[in-house]
């Protein structure tokens, strides 16, 4: 079953569960699952979301930096894919970045179409560029710098934000973003609803920058990810109020958007409940 509730509803809801046991250039309400206490391997079945708009997909925290997406044609993507968060789930396309083996695999499991590394791999290749289409789902990438660990140096193209279109609903995966973005980046973006965000505030980048990144991309949505503890999400809490932003704790790991029914106000999804993996 699934009920489409406003975003004032949803949180009285998710507040009752809990005492009981950006800008963006676009606009999105929420629809929630009605699966309680959400087992991970229950959602191989998925089905995809009521209504009509072509413009909507279902999200699923897997752990760590990995979310699954699943459009309303059944396309399948997970991000930063590492052959154990949502391994067995049969996705068509998936996307890697190596900034550490957490967020990639040298064997992903068969049948998978398109496998997207996120930097340079090939001989002579400066920099990762895909641009592929599955189904009604459309996935780009963006190159950013990244840290290299054994020195001070960077890392030129070495993480890519993903971007995963479906219809009008943009969604992106800053992966292992380690540096604010240029005007460059911006524009090969576009506009993005929904953000997936590192908030470890240390491995990634510290959390002050990663809400001037937020700041940015201006999404209606924000998804947090990479982090360990309820006490980091409550510092980018603290953090996101100068950006007047709604937080909300469902108590499932798979929600529906919907590019129509986009809140109004930024609002952050914290998907992972209180650990985050």
């Amino acid at each position: 079953m699934t009920f489409r509730v406003p975003l004032l509803a949803l949180l009285a809801s998710t507040f009752a569960l809990i005492t009981g046991p950006v800008l963006a250039r676009c606009s999105q309400n929420l629809v929630e699952r009605a699966w309680p206490e959400v087992q991970l391997a229950s959602l191989d079945s998925l089905p995809i979301a009521a209504g009509n708009s072509p413009s909507r997909a279902v999200i699923s925290f897997l752990g760590h930096s990995s979310y699954q997406i699943d459009s309303a044609q059944g396309a399948r993507a997970i991000t930063d894919y590492n052959g154990v968060n949502g391994f067995g789930r049969r996705p068509d396309i998936v996307t890697m970045n190596n900034a550490h083996s957490t967020h990639f695999t040298d064997d992903p499991e068969e049948g998978i179409t398109y496998v997207l590394r996120g930097w340079p791999s090939r001989p002579g290749e400066t920099e990762a560029k895909h641009d592929v289409a599955f189904k009604d789902m459309k996935v780009w990438n963006v190159p950013t710098n990244a840290r290299d660990w054994g020195s001070s140096a960077a890392r030129i193209n070495g993480n890519s934000i993903f971007v995963y279109a479906i219809a009008d609903l943009c969604i992106a995966h800053l992966g292992h973003l380690h540096h604010r973005l240029t005007k460059e980046h911006l524009e090969e973006l576009g506009r993005i609803d929904v953000l997936m965000v590192p908030i470890d505030g240390s491995y990634t980048m510290g959390q002050p920058l990663m809400v001037d990144v937020i700041r940015q991309i201006q999404p209606r949505m924000v998804l947090p990810m990479h982090y360990w503890g309820r006490s980091q999400v409550e510092r980018f809490q603290g953090l996101m109020h100068e950006l007047d932003a709604d937080f909300v704790w469902p108590d499932r790991r798979s929600i529906e958007v919907v590019r129509e029914e986009l809140p109004e106000k930024l609002t952050v999804l914290v998907l992972g409940g209180n650990g985050g993996d």
